[in-house]
Order: structure tokens, then C-alpha cells, then sequence
């Protein structure tokens, strides 16, 4: 993968309650990341109008996990494509029918990746029964055309080297300094993500709850930078 710089692979969870709160997170961080990722919170609450105005100054990663019966979940990805996002999701479990008609959908979308959701880091199986599960997720979605694939921070490495380097990785679970881990079981701080082959972090809370959300994420961005010049 290429980026123009860290910040590019920086994805902020926009887990508010409205768009005016998701307009001010926007507002705030700027140019100092990349990617808003829009969830199931927020697009409930705000729809597809939201979404045409934050394509507007960043990409957008619409994190809904489109989880149905193969032509549903087809039809979802031409909603999501014709809303102009650059990456939405569907979730692994869903089975290869239904991964295949997801990306047959996407193919009409050259600019939008989609992913599959492997094991959500909110998961308590144990580390080696997540790893095997999300390596098994992950080569599924590979074959039935995927661009890539959620997974933790401890699957990526793996994932990387089972499904080729360009096969993209997007890690939640995102945590440094004394931040609590809250429902999140497997964490890991932006530098050990990057050294573990991470293409994008999903950031929520490190960002919006702090004092400054742009500072927040300007040191995030250090961090990953300190991976990449040692």
C-alpha cells in the first residue's frame, strides 16, 4: 500500500449521536487524518445525507457489516457504492455466496475497497482461536474477491503473509499510554500496529474522548511514523 503520509492510514470512528456532533469531530481534527468511519450508531440516527457531506473533506469508511442473504447484501453494496463512500464492509460469517455477490456488486465500484469483518476485537475467545478464525475468515474472502479484510492487531501479520501484502488490513482495537481498554479485548498502540503490517487503525475513543482530538491524533500519527524509520 501507498500513502502520502501516516495520517492517510489514520480512520477516526465517528461514534457520536448526530451529525452536529459528528460535524464538530470533523471540523476539529481537519486535515490530521484521512478517513471518518460512519457506524451503525450514527447512520441510523442520520442516513445517507450524512454521508454526502463528509465525502465532501475526508474518505469514508461506512462500517455497517452487511451480514444477510447473498442478493440482500449485494444490493446494500450498490446503496453504499452510489453513496460515494471509498470503503464498506460485510461480515465474513456471512459465508462465500454471499462474499462473492458482495464483491460482484462492488466490481461497479472501482474506487470503493471492500472488506470483510474476520473476529471483532471485542471477542473474548481466546488469542489462538481468534488468529485461526480470522485466518480462515480472511483466505475465504480473498478467494471470493475481497480487498481485504477487520481484523485485530495480532491477526494482521498473518493475514498479511497468508493472503499477500496487498491484501489491505484494517485494525480497531487501537489504545496507548494509561487508556482503558473498555470492551475492546485485543489492543495494541498505533507503532505495534504498523510494525504488524496494520494498513489502516480504527480510532474511536483515544480521539473523541480526548481534551484534544487533533492532538489526539497527531500523536497517533507520530507514533506510527516512529515504526517506519527505525
Amino acid at each position: 500500500m501507498r500513502y502520502d503520509s501516516m495520517k492517510d492510514k489514520v480512520m477516526v470512528a465517528l461514534d457520536v449521536n448526530n451529525q452536529t456532533e459528528a460535524f464538530a469531530i470533523r471540523d476539529t481534527l481537519g486535515d490530521s487524518v484521512g478517513w471518518l468511519k460512519v457506524g451503525l450508531r450514527l447512520f441510523v440516527a442520520e442516513g445517507p445525507s450524512l454521508i454526502s457531506s463528509l465525502t465532501q473533506t475526508h474518505k469514508v469508511f461506512l462500517d455497517l457489516k452487511f451480514h444477510d442473504i447473498p442478493n440482500t447484501v449485494a444490493q446494500a453494496i450498490e446503496s453504499a457504492g452510489a453513496l460515494g463512500v471509498q470503503m464498506v464492509n460485510v461480515h465474513a460469517g456471512g459465508g462465500k455466496p454471499m462474499l462473492e455477490a458482495a464483491s460482484q456488486a462492488a466490481k461497479a465500484f472501482p474506487d470503493m475497497l471492500l472488506i470483510a469483518v474476520t473476529v471483532l476485537t471485542s471477542d473474548t475467545m481466546p488469542k489462538e482461536q481468534a488468529l485461526k478464525v480470522a485466518l480462515e475468515r480472511a483466505k475465504l474472502a480473498k478467494d471470493a474477491g475481497l480487498d481485504g479484510v477487520v481484523c485485530s492487531v495480532f491477526e494482521a501479520a498473518q493475514i498479511k503473509e497468508t493472503c499477500g501484502a496487498d491484501f489491505i488490513t484494517v485494525t480497531p482495537g487501537i489504545r496507548w499510554g494509561n487508556q482503558d481498554a473498555q470492551d475492546q479485548q485485543r489492543v495494541a498502540d498505533p507503532k505495534m500496529a504498523i510494525e504488524q503490517g496494520s494498513d489502516y487503525l480504527v480510532i474511536g475513543r483515544p480521539i473523541l474522548q480526548a481534551d484534544s482530538p487533533k492532538a489526539a491524533a497527531e500523536e497517533a500519527t507520530k507514533m506510527m511514523e516512529v515504526a517506519t524509520s527505525v
